[in-house]
């Protein structure tokens, strides 16, 4: 039996391939930057499998707070999930999508420079409350900059106390074991979007999850 074809004469989308696409396209924005979309869909396949789910379908059910292009009625992520196979493959921006999407499951080149996180404007808009400005952000290249932002910091020092006794005299002594200033720090931008990893002195002091 002939494999099922879309009205192009294509293989249809790969379910995993769709959703991923789907997701990556909803999170660029409208400059359909394709290395933005590259770049989005290698984090998205990494979180994936950091966060251990199979399947994209099982990271949205699992962590709905991750992107949330998937639930909040974003119009592009809507675009593509209604588009049909034969719309999809003959729209410019779409078609990359794919491309980007296929490229991440294959483990292909990496266009977000290994980061595990990203924002788009809405980090200009939110400067003030952002989460990531509040935790402090660095850029490693001015080219990531795209928002013209302020670099912020939020210092962190870890004291040792020990109790120390000299003729009788009791003293506490406190011992600096590490310090940073920031969690933040950028690895690529492209499009509207800059993306971003966690310091290495804060995930080797505090033992976090990098892809947390």
């Amino acid at each position: 039996m002939n494999e099922k074809t879309t009205e192009t004469n294509q293989k249809p989308i790969d379910p995993e391939v769709r959703l991923l696409a789907a997701i990556a396209y909803g999170e660029s924005s409208t400059q359909n930057n394709a290395d933005e979309m590259y770049a989005l869909a290698s984090i998205l396949k990494r979180q994936r499998d950091a966060r251990r789910y199979s399947s994209m379908a099982e990271l949205v059910r699992g962590e709905s707070s991750f992107s949330y292009v998937v639930g909040d009625g974003n119009p592009r992520f809507q675009k593509f999930k209604g588009a049909t196979d034969a719309q999809v493959l003959i729209d410019p921006a779409m078609k990359v999508a794919v491309a980007a999407a296929e490229n991440a499951l294959a483990n292909g080149p990496d266009r977000s420079n290994g980061a595990w996180f990203w924002d788009g404007a809405d980090i200009k808009k939110n400067y003030e409350t952002h989460f990531k400005v509040k935790n402090g952000i660095r850029f490693t290249h001015s080219s990531h900059n795209i928002y013209s932002l302020k670099e912020s910091s939020k210092l962190v020092i870890k004291y040792k106390t020990t109790k120390k006794t000299v003729d009788g005299k009791s003293s506490i002594q406190k011992e600096e074991i590490y310090r940073y200033d920031h969690i933040y720090q950028s690895t690529a931008a492209h499009g509207g979007t800059i993306f971003w990893k966690q310091n290495p002195d804060y995930l080797k002091y505090t033992k976090a999850k990098e892809h947390k």
